[in-house]
């Protein structure tokens, strides 16, 4: 897919020319291989080739996982057009390209940061439209780090430098997005409509879950409650065929389960026979075995294995489950999910722990052997506890002498130094891998990582800035920082597009261009980054 950008470069060219013999003098101040050059430098005219183009790459991945259990895939959860900017940025600076690395859309991120509300829990309560119009600013964003690239790329051709080749095998930074839709904003209809949305702006993955839409919660809070599986696999049809009636036949459907840590239902379904996926999901409700003669008016029944019992209901209505049934719900949860057209799983699990996956993945895959997982390694787990604890545990059963730690207060610093947190924490390097090689984990993610950098960089700005070390605070930590890691927005103006503007209006006016990028322009204190984003010694030197 590399040598598109080259193909598109010369067919501009003829299609240009073609183009202005058929209309004559009134085109004669276009010429064909500026205008050949701005089409290499927007790759994807709509979101729909988006979509197109990043399935595919997730299908390939996915086969490459199936073969290889080490080629599982990453991303990370961004909020804002411009932190996935430079997400892929960094991505493609720090390890030369973006293969297996995607993005994610985080519900949970779209209602604390981008709802006109204001800041909101992770309940639905967001405005449906916020989503798609997210996925298009990504790609926005994503499609213009393409055009800033290329445009430097051109300028220095034109200076003589032997470019050709990067310029004729440049990889895009647009990548697979996997985007949350909740539990589908509505009924099956609102999922259809909304997925349309979303793929139209870009999305190749919807990421879906069993929770009553109108009473969702956030994973890792209390209060879920799920739905029979005849109302999920509805919304995974109106999801598929949203896919299918806009032409991405690859599209990814993510069925996530929030049954390990939901003990609620608010729907009792029918059953039509014995055995059917009504009557297992039936068969998990807590009951209590009655007497016709006790029951109360309005009272609800079922009968199981020829007696009467009272499904045990609260007094909001609701339904619930009987205690311990969350795995094998969980178990049959995935396993109808991936029967019934999807394509990945996502389990919501209470920890972080390799083994606890695995045996939930191994019992589905027993049905569906390539049965493979998005995971959220999430920040509302406490990984640092987490694995200390489960160090803990295995020292001590490896007849360790533990008497040196505290087991209530193994966050302490004073362990950091320790044989425990050094075991923990390659135990958390690893996770991923792990995760990978024992748990069907194809797919890693944070979902938000950049709520928490910005709010982490912040304190520590602030906390100087307003402080004895005053303007020193942001030189030393952020634009020093910047400048010797080769950050790309430390020339801020050309990476918000005033280069690139520059030369656009150089192709529009000619030498009538009002231009920005003059002798007077104080962005040129900064020495140029190279092709790989590095600095070049000198600067490090001066600074």
């Amino acid at each position: 897919m590399k040598n598109l950008a080259q193909s598109n470069y010369s067919s501009a060219i003829q299609t240009v020319k073609d183009l202005k013999a058929k209309y004559g003098n009134t085109w004669n101040a276009i010429n064909p291989e500026i205008a050949a050059r701005m089409v290499a430098q927007n790759r994807f005219k709509t979101g729909l080739d988006i979509a197109k183009y990043t399935a595919a790459i997730m299908r390939k991945d996915m086969a490459e996982y199936d073969a290889d259990v080490s080629n599982y895939t990453q991303s990370l959860g961004c909020w804002h057009g411009f932190v996935a900017q430079q997400n892929m940025i960094a991505v493609k600076k720090h390890h030369k390209t973006t293969s297996k690395r995607y993005l994610y859309l985080s519900g949970w991120m779209v209602a604390a940061l981008r709802s006109e509300f204001g800041p909101l829990p992770d309940q639905s309560m967001h405005e449906k439209t916020t989503v798609p119009a997210l996925i298009k600013e990504i790609y926005d964003f994503l499609r213009q780090a393409d055009a800033i690239e290329l445009n430097d790329l051109f300028r220095r051709l034109e200076k003589g430098e032997d470019v050709q080749d990067q310029i004729d095998n440049f990889e895009t930074h647009v990548v697979p997005i996997i985007a949350d839709i909740d539990a589908g904003f509505g009924n099956e209809e609102a999922t259809y409509l909304l997925t349309k949305k979303m793929i139209e702006a870009g999305a190749c993955a919807i990421q879906i879950e069993n929770q009553v839409s109108d009473a969702k919660q956030c994973g890792h809070q209390d209060g879920k409650v799920t739905v029979p599986h005849e109302d999920f696999i509805a919304k995974l049809n109106a999801i598929r065929y949203a896919f299918l009636e806009l032409g991405v036949d690859d599209g990814i459907i993510v069925a996530r389960t929030d049954s390990e840590g939901a003990s609620l239902t608010q729907k009792l379904p029918v059953s039509n026979e014995p055995g059917d996926l009504a009557s297992q999901y039936l068969a998990f409700v807590e009951a209590e075995e009655i007497d016709i003669n006790d029951a109360e008016e309005d009272d609800v029944f079922l009968k199981r294995e020829g007696k009467l019992v009272r499904p045990v209901r609260l007094p909001n209505g609701l339904y619930k489950f009987k205690d311990g049934s969350n795995i094998d719900r969980v178990v049959l949860d995935c396993v109808t999910s991936l029967q019934n057209g999807a394509d990945l799983l996502w389990i919501e699990t209470p920890t972080p722990n390799v083994k606890q996956i695995a045996n939930m993945v191994n019992r589905i895959k027993e049905v569906v052997p390539n049965a493979k997982l998005v995971y959220n390694n999430s920040p509302s787990f406490n990984w640092t506890l987490n694995f200390r604890n489960q160090v803990y545990d295995e020292m001590l059963s490896e007849g360790e002498n533990m008497t040196d730690y505290d087991r209530n207060n193994l966050m302490d610093a004073k362990y950091d130094d320790s044989q425990l947190s050094a075991r923990a924490d390659e135990k958390i390097r690893t996770f991923q891998i792990d995760g990978a090689k024992y748990a069907g984990i194809f797919h890693h993610l944070i979902t938000l990582p950049t709520y928490h950098t910005t709010a982490l960089d912040m304190n520590n700005l602030t906390e100087g800035y307003f402080g004895e070390e005053g303007m020193l605070a942001y030189v030393k930590g952020v634009q020093r920082q910047e400048i010797r890691k080769g950050v790309s927005c430390v020339k801020h103006q050309r990476m918000a597009g005033s280069n690139l503007g520059d030369d656009h209006k150089t192709f529009f006016a000619g030498d009538k261009a009002l231009k920005a990028d003059g002798k007077n322009n104080t962005s040129n204190q900064f020495e140029a980054i190279s092709e790989n984003n590095k600095v070049e010694e000198k600067l490090s030197k001066v600074v």
